[in-house]
């Protein structure tokens, strides 16, 4: 009879850790990344007990091998048919995994070696729409000049104009406003609990000026959020889903006039769009990723897309310009897959 492996073998004996106090206070990850990591460990999980038929009890670290790692990617695409970038999220999870616990258990270091050669699929580069200049003139001068119609082109212009995520946006409080002041600014909370200044034009701090007038009464509390619904009496931060609405209503009503604005046009549509311009207006890439808040200038290069102009100066030139759910398996288990932080 073979011996029953100690817990610290377990492979699943560390996911708790990892998903609960390393990603969230070492890594300060956001909730949303923290959550396609516990999706992504919960499938894997699901993959040995339901589909290779193991005891996740004796499961092991040294069990999870580069065969039995690449027969699961594998897997998943040509059983579950996900799409490429899926299956590498739920690879990227795994390896992450295997990192963390190999830096405090050496003789892990070779599980996690072998499992880091399993290849990433290639995911095709797609260029994604912008928005050009003539069609986003028009799509914010489409809000009526009523009390909602302003707020919704002050929405609008925020997030052109700064450039800033819907979840910044729909987090902003009246708190982190200044415009009394020599450069007009907001103070924005992104991913990772990291804060940044942006800087408002001119033009947009009065923007912000007018609808905090109209909408926050004098002396309003600090924490109130900018842009809010009122629901039983009680004012609440306007949703990121209620803010996507606003952007997908109005650039539907536009399109019907100017059919090149993109299929689908999202709060992101409006960050890309804007990024992009201020590369093909010479803004240097360090500087557009200290306005977006990537980590890595490396990121930014997806909205370094250049205008035909630019394309034509460059061959001119003669040299071309440098650039840039499924379901969670319903699994047995219940609770082993709590007490290793999955469910």
């Amino acid at each position: 009879m073979s011996k029953r492996p100690e817990f610290s073998e377990l492979f699943f004996s560390r996911t708790k850790d990892f998903l609960d106090l390393f990603l969230p206070r070492q890594e300060q990850r956001s909730e949303k990344t923290i959550k396609a990591y516990r999706v992504s460990l919960s499938v894997f999980y699901t993959y040995v007990t339901d589909v290779k038929q193991l005891k996740v009890m004796n499961f092991t670290f040294t069990d999870c091998t580069y065969e039995f790692v690449l027969s699961y990617s594998q897997y998943l695409q040509e059983t579950k048919k996900l799409a490429n970038s899926t299956v590498n999220q739920r690879l990227a999870a795994l390896k992450s995994y295997l990192k963390y616990v190999s830096d405090g258990n050496i003789t892990l270091v070779q599980v996690y070696l072998g499992v880091q050669k399993v290849p990433f699929l290639k995911i095709p580069k797609l260029q994604r729409p912008v928005i050009e200049k003539e069609e986003l003139r028009r799509l914010l001068d489409e809000p009526s000049n009523t009390r909602i119609g302003n707020r919704d082109r002050m929405i609008l212009i925020l997030l052109f104009d700064s450039a800033i995520r819907v979840s910044e946006l729909s987090g902003i409080v009246l708190g982190d406003v200044s415009l009394n002041i020599s450069h007009p600014s907001i103070m924005i909370h992104g991913k990772g609990k990291k804060t940044r200044a942006i800087t408002l034009n001119t033009k947009c701090a009065e923007h912000v000026k007018e609808y905090i007038r109209c909408y926050h009464k004098p002396g309003a509390p600090s924490d109130t959020p900018l842009f809010y619904t009122t629901i039983h009496g009680r004012v609440n931060h306007m949703s990121e889903r209620n803010i996507e609405r606003i952007v997908k209503k109005y650039s539907d009503i536009v399109r019907k006039e100017y059919p090149a604005l993109p299929d689908s046009v999202s709060p992101h549509t409006l960050r890309r769009s804007r990024a992009t311009g201020m590369y093909r207006d010479g803004v240097p890439l360090e500087m557009i990723s200290a306005i977006l808040g990537h980590a890595k200038s490396e990121t930014t290069k997806i909205y370094a897309i250049p205008s035909v102009e630019q394309m034509r100066e460059a061959l001119q030139k003669g040299q071309a310009e440098e650039d840039v759910t499924e379901k969670l398996w319903v699994g047995k288990e219940d609770e082993l897959r709590k007490r290793f932080g999955l469910d």
